[in-house]
Parts: C-alpha cells; sequence; structure tokens
C-alpha cells in the first residue's frame, strides 16, 4: 500500500493541532514535532490506525532536530511512500515591545524557532529526500506580518519575511533537479489562537496596534483553527501548489 507521508512542527496546539488532527486520516502516516506531545492524538491515530510518531524538541535548538528527522527519513521503506510534505507550521512572538527594548535572548529564541529552525529542517528533508519517486511538497507556513511591517513586532516580522525569501531560493533549487519538491510560504490568515491572546493583551503604549487586534475579535473577524487548517490543507492539495513560491491562502 502506498502512504502519505507529512512531517508537521508545532501539532501541540492552535492551527498545528487542528491540521493534526484532520491529517490522521487512512493511508496517511504522521510525524509531529513540538515541545509536548499530545494524548489526544495518539488516541485518535489509534482509533483510526493512521501511524504516528511525537517528538518533544525545542526547535530554538534545530540543528539536533534537522539531524534526527535526515537519519529517520532515510531509513524509511522509501518503496511505499507515495508522498512526502513537510509543514513548518511551529513559530513564537516575542516580547511585544519596539526593538530598542527588546532583549537579545527573546530575539534570538524568535529567530531560531520561526526562522532557524524551518530552514535547517527543509534542508534535512530535501537532503534525505532528493532520491526518492514520490512527489515532495514543502508548505511554510508564513504570515501576512512578513509581507507588512508592524511597530513593536520586528523579531517575527522578520522571521516570516526571512521564511517567504527562502522559499523563494527553495523554488529555485527544486526547479533545476529532477522531481524537485514544490514549495511554498503560505500566510493562513487571522486565526483565534493563543498567539492572538497574546496580541489582544499587551501593553498598549507599546504595542500601538493593539486595538485592531482587539477589533478583529469583536467584529468576529477570527478565522477558528479547525477552519483554518482545513483552508490551509486545501490549498496544499491544490493541483498548482507551488507555482507562486510566496502567497496567501486568501488570494
Amino acid at each position: 500500500m502506498s502512504t502519505h507521508l507529512y512531517i508537521l512542527t508545532g501539532a501541540s496546539r492552535g492551527m498545528g493541532l487542528a491540521m493534526a488532527r484532520e491529517l490522521l486520516v487512512p493511508g496517511h502516516q504522521l510525524l509531529c514535532i513540538s515541545r509536548q506531545t499530545n494524548p489526544d492524538l495518539q488516541t485518535r491515530a489509534t482509533q483510526t490506525g493512521v501511524p504516528l510518531e511525537q517528538w518533544t524538541a525545542d526547535l530554538a535548538d534545530g540543528a539536533p532536530v534537522a539531524v534526527r528527522l535526515r537519519d529517520w527519513l532515510s531509513a524509511l521503506p522509501t518503496h511505499t511512500i507515495a508522498s512526502a510534505t513537510l509543514i513548518n507550521n511551529a513559530g513564537v512572538i516575542p516580547a511585544l515591545v519596539p526593538l530598542r527594548d527588546s532583549q537579545p535572548a527573546d530575539l534570538a529564541h524568535a529567530l531560531r524557532v520561526g526562522l532557524e529552525a524551518p530552514m535547517q529542517l527543509c534542508a534535512a528533508f530535501l537532503g534525505a529526500t532528493r532520491g526518492w519517486q514520490a512527489s515532495r511538497k514543502v508548505l511554510n507556513v508564513s504570515s501576512g506580518l512578513g509581507r507588512r511591517a508592524m511597530a513593536s513586532q520586528a523579531g517575527y516580522c522578520a522571521a516570516k519575511a526571512g521564511m517567504d525569501h527562502f522559499t523563494r531560493c527553495l523554488a529555485l533549487d527544486e526547479a533545476l533537479v529532477p522531481n524537485g519538491a514544490k514549495v511554498c510560504s503560505l500566510a493562513p490568515g487571522v486565526i483565534d489562537t493563543d498567539m492572538q491572546v497574546q496580541l489582544r493583551s499587551a501593553d498598549a503604549t507599546q504595542f500601538p496596534d493593539r486595538g485592531n487586534f482587539e477589533s478583529l475579535q469583536t467584529q468576529g473577524q477570527l478565522t477558528s483553527p479547525r477552519a483554518a487548517a482545513q483552508r490551509v490543507l486545501a490549498y496544499l492539495a491544490r493541483p498548482d501548489f507551488g507555482e507562486q513560491p510566496v502567497a496567501d491562502v486568501r488570494g
């Protein structure tokens, strides 16, 4: 039987958890990489008969995770795999303060989780699977803030802008090789997650856009994690996925 393999980071909560739940269907194999495991996912996997692994890892130190992923992929029976997909979803918002007030360690953490680790995991995934006959995809979950600046968000904006641009580079790399991977850095829209709570509870004197995020909630403009996950996965399944290396699910 052919298996569709998915590797997903940040799968323990929010849209990542919702995507993991959507992916637990027969014919799939799922590897989740998060700071903590989710018992509900294992229960669902057992009920549906879907092979599931959950690795606990802090992607602020992504290099050993990337090495482990490369070795894990290299040991798989590739003749049984019809497709392989890496979804880089994990990310963090550093303290919502102007850059002049940011702490070096806080900025480093945001960039390591949001930019460095996705690059390392992409390199491991694409390197380990370069000889596979299976179709391959990379979906990097970006943000509109990678394309639009916002005060007191320099760390997060920089990480997502970097994600967009390295995905453009990946697309050029993969276009030059046989069976190159299809890649896209996708903005998923505004989602009702813990990150939104963090934005709405920020100090308004430090984060001038707090009111905008409060309005999104009061006006019912936030997408639920499940609906957002379904939209993102529907975009991933589109036949034209990868034709635009940087895209927005709403476009």
